[in-house]
């Protein structure tokens, strides 16, 4: 599984958002500023975002971007594949027709598995997870 820049980014924003969780709303010009991604992506990003409720939009002078719910009810499987157009190891795993030796492949169990294992990973890291392991790395 290869990460696109739109996973990344996505990853990076909401953990901007996280970082922030309780405290208001943050412009996307702060997003923008602190994870160094540039204003017009983030716009595409937040859509299917907030469209997904992970993130809420208060307007004004005042408004900006927060996370929709707390930081550990956010997991990484969730927004990845939220962001991410392709996440399977191989084609075939989505869709066995797209490979004729799909029904005899001695291999294709395996992606199957190590894919179950990616998602199984992804699922039990939540942006508070994240967070916490950051910190202990930092005050080292």
């Amino acid at each position: 599984m290869k990460l696109s820049t739109r996973g990344r980014y996505g990853t990076r924003l909401m953990l901007e958002l996280a970082y922030n969780y309780g405290k208001g709303p943050v412009s996307m010009s702060t997003i923008s500023r602190n994870q160094n991604i540039p204003i017009k992506y983030l716009e595409q990003l937040i859509i299917p975002l907030k469209k997904a409720k992970f993130v809420k939009s208060i307007r004004g002078p005042k408004g900006g971007h927060m996370l929709a719910k707390p930081p550990d009810k956010i997991n990484l499987w969730d927004m990845l594949t939220l962001l991410e157009s392709k996440y399977f190891l191989v084609d075939c795993l989505s869709n066995k027709e797209l490979c004729e030796n799909s029904p005899n492949c001695p291999i294709r169990p395996i992606w199957g598995k190590a894919f179950k294992q990616i998602k199984g990973f992804f699922q039990n890291i939540t942006l508070q997870d994240i967070m916490e392991a950051h910190q202990g790395i930092s005050k080292s």
